[in-house]
């Protein structure tokens, strides 16, 4: 089993004057520690999560600004958005955005995508939010202009809702066949399909239960029988949380989760770490966790 980081808070004490070197401290020390990959949520304010302590003031960076800033203190580990709503930006815009990133980075970039939902947050700043048939349909078609760019493939794209009459894309991505495509969300008729026709890699929430979990696995088994996709093919991640300590998770904790996740049919497990800003949760999960589920 392969681990992920997702830094989803910069409110550390010494924030915002620290924000840029704690950032590298903490993706560095994710990396030493055997974490393959680095995640940001693609979000500009925080999530409104009173429950969980998140308020929308507190600081948030541009995912894609973090994610340059992070390839270029980070040497080994991918680097993606859990996950790029797909209002926020022009599809001809995010691929170059993630084109450049993949180049700068060293052939590191991976997209993550989804349809959008914090809606709050795209009314606050003006970006559009159209209903979720159309934010769908607009997913689609970014994924096919993705695949058909990274291809090779310049013709012009005419979609419902876009029109790239010459997507021109220089330099292309050094991944190949392109920066694998994760797709999040665990919607059993639109999302599911989109993972098998178009992505490289699901995403759902591990809190959800291994026996829901190993349900939307086996609807995704079915669009991809339907789309004659070998579902193999498709890496499986689990997005979840994780506080190690007193009152927490212990490390074998952690083990029995990925364990159970593991027999439900995934590949990979991507967290946020509470108080990640001390470094030690990130040192004691490569220290004594890392090694433990690498056969899973």
């Amino acid at each position: 089993m392969k681990f992920g980081l997702q830094i989803v808070r910069f409110d550390w004490p010494g924030s915002p004057a620290n924000i840029g070197s704690k950032l590298a401290e903490i993706g560095q020390t994710a990396e030493s520690a055997g974490f393959d990959s680095i995640w940001v949520m693609d979000h500009f304010f925080q999530m409104d999560m009173p429950d969980m302590g998140l308020k929308p003031e507190e600081p948030m960076l541009d995912g894609y600004t973090a994610l340059s800033y992070l390839a270029a203190v980070t040497e080994r580990a991918r680097l993606g958005t859990m996950v790029t709503g797909v209002n926020y930006r022009h599809p001809g815009h995010l691929l170059k955005i993630v084109s450049n990133l993949d180049v700068l980075s060293g052939g590191r970039a991976n997209l993550g995508i989804g349809a959008g939902w914090y809606e709050r947050e795209a009314h606050g700043l003006g970006f559009p939010f159209p209903p979720l048939k159309e934010r769908f349909e607009r997913l689609e078609e970014t994924l096919q202009i993705m695949k058909q760019v990274w291809s090779g493939d310049i013709s012009a794209y005419q979609g419902k809702h876009y029109h790239l009459a010459e997507p021109m894309n220089n330099p292309q991505p050094l991944s190949k066949p392109h920066p694998p495509i994760l797709i999040g969300g665990a919607g059993e008729k639109k999302t599911l399909r989109l993972v098998a026709q178009y992505a490289d890699a699901c995403n759902l929430f591990a809190f959800m239960g291994n026996e829901e979990l190993a349900c939307k696995l086996d609807v995704l088994k079915r669009h991809c029988d339907d789309v004659g996709r070998d579902y193999a093919e498709i890496e499986k991640t689990a997005l979840g949380f994780v506080m190690l300590g007193e009152g927490g998770m212990s490390p074998s904790d952690v083990i029995g989760m990925c364990r159970g996740l593991a027999e439900v049919g995934f590949d990979s497990f991507i967290f946020s770490l509470g108080n990640v800003h001390d470094l030690a949760p990130i040192e004691v999960i490569g220290r004594e966790v890392i090694p433990a589920v690498a056969e899973f």
